[in-house]
């Protein structure tokens, strides 16, 4: 290697660097924000180093714990099933989309791309689900509106079916006797983890970062989700601290609204970084794959 590409590759190393430093740093602002004593930050600001610690906000967080552990139950089931029955009905849409001798392949084409560019509103989506699915307050009310609203995940795992999976494989099996579900489950499926775990992480994503469904589809608070919980939590610190009926309000008002709006988001971001390492690996490929070829 000369010493002119040993220069070029020590910048990119530390460009590269650099960029990592932006990414990291503010998590870990916020998580250590998360463990400032409240009057730290209203005094000094926000700072890698503060001079008092304290875990009020997660004791105020925790003070009714049995509904955090509740809520995150709920989006953990909705999380996994919503993950598994949309990322199933994606891949069944995808592979007849992905057949040159499908005949209505371009119709149903059309369909999906239609509803990348357009949506009948909320309005009609509410009346849709509420009166006609009774789907109000229940869990199927977070887990069904977002199973067939993203034809984007539809268009990406057709393009890789297309130009990943042989179609001579395809073919010899057909020969062999298999038919189009068993060509589907043995064949295709298993030549496409790298973009099925994609789009299985961007709707394992989506679920649990999901809220809107929540506000919408349910006035129970015992089937929140932990997004909708914590942002519950939140409105009513809010409301409390902004409150000036009395004294004992006054008191009570001493709830940490700064660092419990950081406990918030270390809490509703941790579990998506423990599960990301795994599928990280086929994150890349499965993009690149599916997006870039055409």
């Amino acid at each position: 290697m000369t010493y002119e590409n040993r220069i070029w590759q020590w910048l990119a190393h530390m460009v590269y660097l650099l960029l990592t430093i932006a990414c990291v740093a503010p998590f870990i602002l916020l998580l250590v924000s998360s463990f400032t004593d409240e009057t730290e930050i209203m005094r000094n600001g926000y700072s890698f180093f503060p001079k008092v610690f304290s875990t009020a906000a997660y004791e105020y967080l925790l003070s009714g714990s049995s509904s955090i552990f509740r809520a995150y139950g709920i989006t953990l089931f909705v999380t996994i099933v919503g993950t598994t029955a949309g990322l199933l009905i994606a891949a069944l849409l995808a592979y007849p989309l992905s057949r040159a001798d499908y005949p209505a392949r371009k119709a149903l084409a059309f369909f999906v791309f239609f509803t990348i560019l357009f949506n009948g509103g909320l309005v009609p989506t509410y009346l849709v689900y509420t009166q006609l699915f009774d789907l109000k307050n229940t869990l199927a009310g977070l887990i069904v509106p977002g199973l067939l609203t993203n034809g984007f995940y539809v268009l990406l795992l057709q393009t890789f079916f297309r130009t990943s999976v042989p179609l001579a494989v395809i073919e010899s099996a057909s020969i062999d006797g298999a038919g189009e579900f068993r060509i589907f489950w043995s064949i295709v499926l298993r030549l496409s983890t790298p973009v099925l775990a994609t789009v299985g992480l961007l709707q394992t994503l989506s679920y649990w970062n999901d809220w809107m469904n929540g506000t919408i589809y349910l006035t129970d608070v015992k089937l929140y989700g932990i997004q909708n919980l914590l942002n519950r939590i939140l409105s009513d610190a809010q409301f409390i601290a902004n409150s000036n009926f009395g004294s004992e309000i006054i008191n009570i008002a001493a709830a940490p609204l700064e660092t419990v709006k950081m406990a918030i988001a270390v809490i509703g971001i941790i579990p998506i970084l423990v599960a990301y390492p795994f599928f990280q690996k086929y994150f890349v490929k499965g993009i690149s794959i599916g997006a870039v070829k055409g």
